[in-house]
């Protein structure tokens, strides 16, 4: 059964995260580590919010490439999406490590461009399955 309560109520908590995300644009400010962190929540929370919408239960992981192995595995096209679970170290390894020991600079521009089409998916296939319900119910 599709859990479009539950679905909404992370996709809000995935708005939330991706709000800080675009205040967090000036690197001099915000250590790359915490925009790390709310940019893989965010990413964490549209894909269980997608998960749910498709009536599918979601383990309790932070792994990003696990969720998109299960979106995936139901048909759904999450390939332009497989480039975020770079920010899967961020669930952890980073909110106790410095940055200082990751290769290369994040691109935050690109982060928040990426997150934001997701959650814009997300969007759309919520109000999909608001619209069939309201025609189910017709």
């Amino acid at each position: 059964m599709r859990d479009l309560k539950q679905a909404k109520a992370l996709v809000m908590m995935a708005h939330k995260d991706f709000k800080a995300l675009k205040g967090m644009m000036n690197a001099e400010l915000f250590e790359g580590e915490i925009f790390g962190f709310h940019a893989q929540q965010a990413i964490e929370k549209c894909l269980k919010a997608w998960l749910a919408l498709l009536g599918k239960e979601y383990p309790l992981t932070h792994d990003i490439s696990l969720l998109l192995g299960l979106l995936e595995h139901d048909s759904q096209h999450v390939q332009p999406f497989w480039d975020l679970v770079d920010y899967n170290v961020f669930a952890v390894r980073f909110r106790y490590e410095s940055l200082d020991t990751y290769d290369e600079p994040l691109d935050r521009q690109a982060a928040v461009k990426a997150i934001q089409e997701l959650i814009l998916r997300v969007e759309r296939l919520f109000l999909e399955e608001q619209e069939e319900g309201k025609d189910n119910n017709a």
